[in-house]
């Protein structure tokens, strides 16, 4: 485990996640994703997609990369550049401040989990966007809350409580989380990669805007959570703030992050 993190000073919160004045595909996108992201639905694709021997589609890191370039995200009103883009904007805001090598690597790869678009053909309500839990009630702290009254859990006596189908402080890797890039990607290189915990937090938890930037979702997390919390913190304006940025030189800076990829991630991985 890496020592404690420091967090990113850099304020500018007000020029990003302007929800009210996103284009309309973005309003759109959430219609989907929060009408139909049910504790059932998670739970399916949980068992379809993270359960190592569903997963056939055999890649090196570098090659699905590379493999994302066309992707655009639906749910972001902040960019419309491609992963590849993205991933390189990211990691090198990361490299400037001089952290480790493994934080560079996540920042590079974080997104790669979007390859249930491009090879599954999931669609991107269940791809993309912010993350929340299902199976208890949805906070108003999620982006667009009002669109969960179309939800079939949003009045479900048990679901639509504080804790749900869940203990008081049960911990999240006990929580269901809407479906999407961030846990697909997670159990791809959770036993398969030489990232460390923190990385693995930073991954998995980056789209929970709800919990780590609003404090939602108190009454289900633990001392582990705590302790990750901060490592998230620290990873997410940079993957935020980088998005205003100019193109980066993808073909000079590629040569760096092959061989940075190909540390963390020396075997292929299955997708």
């Amino acid at each position: 485990m890496a020592t404690s993190p420091t967090a990113h000073t850099e304020q500018r919160a007000e020029d990003f996640r302007n929800y009210n004045e996103a284009p309309r595909r973005v309003k759109e996108f959430y219609e989907l994703n929060h009408e139909k992201q049910t504790l059932a639905f998670v739970l399916e694709m949980k068992a379809t997609y993270t359960e190592p021997s569903k997963r056939v589609n055999v890649k090196p890191m570098w090659d699905m990369l590379h493999h994302l370039t066309n992707l655009v995200d639906d749910s972001d009103p902040d960019t419309s550049f491609t992963q590849m883009d993205h991933a390189m904007q990211t990691a090198e805001r990361i490299r400037a401040d001089g952290h480790p090598d493994w934080m560079v690597a996540t920042g590079f790869v974080h997104d790669a989990g979007k390859a249930l678009a491009m090879d599954h053909g999931v669609p991107q309500w269940a791809v993309v966007g912010d993350t929340f839990p299902v199976g208890c009630a949805f906070s108003d702290r999620i982006v667009y809350p009002e669109l969960f009254k179309h939800n079939p859990d949003y009045n479900h006596p048990v679901y639509s409580t504080p804790n749900g189908i869940y203990q008081e402080h049960c911990g999240l890797d006990n929580v269901h989380l809407s479906f999407g890039h961030d846990e697909f990607l997670y159990h791809v290189v959770k036993d398969d990669s030489l990232l460390p915990e923190a990385a693995l937090a930073m991954i998995r938890y980056h789209s929970f805007y709800a919990w780590h930037r609003d404090g939602a979702y108190q009454n289900l997390t633990n001392e582990k959570d705590a302790e990750m919390l901060p490592w998230v913190h620290l990873f997410n304006p940079y993957d935020l703030y980088s998005k205003s940025d100019a193109r980066p030189d993808v073909a000079a800076l590629e040569p760096f992050y092959r061989e940075l990829v190909e540390k963390f991630f020396p075997q292929p991985l299955r997708w």
